[in-house]
């Protein structure tokens, strides 16, 4: 059951319970009473929320209603021991008719199973965001809202924009600020008042001094680039990066590609660690290209004491996704990589086995300071 946390605007200050909250935990109630102890909050980010047209197939039932419980079965308990569980809701919600690539329109079930799985987040800012126009932008922050989901990268207008971004979030007494941007909304124009971040260095930087204006312990950005199926972040993204912690960011969180790229735990001079994911891949999806079944669940852990903010811990946990036509489910579910290949037909257990092999081959050679997790 997830913990209470504080959500924050800039012009407004709103304390609410996200979906799945529960009582105030045991860690929240012994540092109320000593406030001297170390406090910590536990964060996890996932990678891109799709919905092809085989998925939206896969899960409508007999009277016309499509369920999405059976997605995340194996991984609920993994997301939802996390204070704070973040994705990237990369459809729009804009009513039927619904349909898959290449303009997402996606029954608003797919959201309630996802928040029904333990996410309290969603990021909006990314390429397929205007997939339905200005009436499925809107609409989908509509039914954010109305659900009560703290979301951010894509506004109705400048006015709400300014009165909810950045995105701060207090869970444990520690205050995280989140940004989202997204590189592009593959040419389909944001039509006025309507705003979506994209990458702009002089906004970027703007954003950045006003989230520090909001005092956050820490700054995270969420960051939707890179070239589609390459394993390897780029120069430009590099140099983004460089960019986004010399302006004050603390941790930089990247999808987009469909598959995973490195991840990085970087030491500034100071002796402070930054984690740079390049790439989360796809969380569920239909794609089939070799590698775009691989996605995965990275974990951080921050503490904070009288001096500093620090992250204290993190690792991933590599997860695949089930297509009906090859597992014989009735839906798209996604599995951990501790998921039992006894359990799993001759075709599924081959793919399984060969990205399994090839993510961990990938991460042994690139990554830096983290380490893979088994689901407990």
């Amino acid at each position: 059951m997830k913990h209470r946390f504080a959500l924050f605007l800039p012009l407004l200050l709103l304390c609410l319970s996200c979906q799945r909250v529960g009582q105030t935990s045991a860690r929240e109630q012994a540092q109320a009473l000593e406030p001297d102890t170390p406090r910590v909050v536990t964060l996890l980010f996932a990678g891109d929320l799709m919905q092809h047209q085989g998925q939206i197939n896969a899960a409508r039932r007999a009277d016309g209603t499509w369920d999405y419980t059976d997605c995340f079965q194996f991984v609920r308990d993994e997301i939802s021991r996390y204070d704070i569980a973040i994705a990237n809701l990369e459809v729009t919600l804009p009513g039927p008719p619904y349909s898959g690539y290449p303009q997402f329109r996606c029954p608003d079930a797919f959201l309630q199973g996802a928040l029904d799985a333990g996410f309290d987040v969603m990021l909006t800012a990314n390429n397929h965001c205007c997939d339905s126009y200005q009436k499925g932008l809107e609409c989908t922050i509509a039914v954010l809202d109305s659900l009560k989901v703290p979301h951010l990268g894509t506004y109705r207008n400048a006015a709400e924009r300014e009165a909810n971004y950045p995105l701060l979030v207090e869970q444990n007494g520690i205050r995280i600020a989140l940004l989202n941007y997204t590189y592009d909304t593959n040419g389909i124009p944001v039509k006025s008042p309507n705003v979506v971040n994209i990458i702009d260095r002089e906004q970027i930087a703007h954003d950045v001094a006003r989230a520090k204006e909001m005092h956050p312990d820490v700054i995270i950005a969420n960051m939707h680039w890179g070239i589609e199926y390459v394993q390897q972040p780029n120069k430009q993204m590099r140099d983004l990066a460089d960019f986004l912690l010399a302006q004050g960011v603390d941790h930089i969180i990247g999808g987009h590609p469909h598959v995973v790229q490195p991840i990085e735990v970087r030491e500034d001079q100071t002796g402070n660690k930054h984690l740079v994911v390049w790439s989360l891949g796809n969380y569920i999806s239909n794609m089939t290209k070799e590698n775009t079944e691989i996605g995965l669940m990275v974990g951080l852990q921050l503490t904070k004491d009288s001096t500093s903010t620090r992250l204290t811990d993190a690792g991933y946990t590599i997860t695949f996704c089930s297509r009906p036509a090859v597992s014989g489910r009735r839906v798209h579910t996604v599995l951990p990589a501790s998921y039992p290949t006894t359990d799993m037909r001759p075709a599924e257990r081959e793919r399984f086995t060969r990205m399994m092999r090839n993510t961990r081959t990938l991460f042994s050679k690139y990554n830096i300071g983290i380490s893979e997790r088994a689901i407990r």
